[in-house]
């Protein structure tokens, strides 16, 4: 089907770029399909032909969040498990970086969207079993209880800081140095 929209963007990424930035600025609620359109530059009646529901336009936005959590291959030094982790933390940086607002805009609506809350779900479990990875591949450890806790803590530290932390005027700008210190501590590397 040929792009009735106007402009070299298709039209189906104007209405989703227009909702990313609507949804961030007023909520989801507060956000009527109609200005969506009208942001995008669309009839709204274009808006409902790709999304059904105004609910799909969320899910739509799930999937524009970095497909790939991280290939720990680009951060494990062996034997090394700090550099390791603050390695992992900077390539995590650099890949959520790009889905700043929609990843905070995710998380707000996680709570009242369950397909929203599913796929942020999924994503938690995927940074997970990547810190896992790492931490066994840099120290040579087991799949342990210790190592599970540690992977689960550690992902939580950073979906934090990468959906509410970086959002306030006085986050702290280091790369999580401290949470990083306690891992390697409590894992005794």
């Amino acid at each position: 089907m040929t792009d009735p929209g106007t402009g070299d963007e298709p039209a189906r990424e104007r209405i989703l770029a227009a909702s990313e930035e609507l949804f961030a600025e007023h909520g989801f609620d507060a956000t009527p399909t109609s200005r969506i359109a009208e942001r995008a530059g669309v009839p709204k009646g274009l808006v409902h032909y790709y999304f059904r529901r105004k609910a799909d336009l969320l899910e739509a936005l799930v999937e524009r969040l970095p497909a790939d959590v991280v290939r720990c291959s680009d951060v494990i030094v062996v034997d090394d498990l700090p550099a390791s982790l603050e390695r992992l933390v900077t390539t995590l940086d650099r890949s959520l970086d790009a889905s700043y607002v929609l990843s905070h805009l995710l998380w707000r609506e996680a709570d009242t969207h369950p397909a929203v809350r599913d796929a942020l779900n999924r994503r938690f479990d995927e940074l997970v079993a990547a810190v896992q990875e790492v931490i066994r591949t840099a120290t040579g450890y087991g799949d342990s209880e210790r190592v599970r806790g540690a992977a689960r803590l550690l992902a939580a530290a950073i979906g934090h800081r990468h959906a509410t932390a970086r959002h306030t005027p006085d986050a702290p700008s280091d790369r999580m140095d401290a949470e990083l210190a306690v891992v390697v501590a409590a894992l005794g590397a």
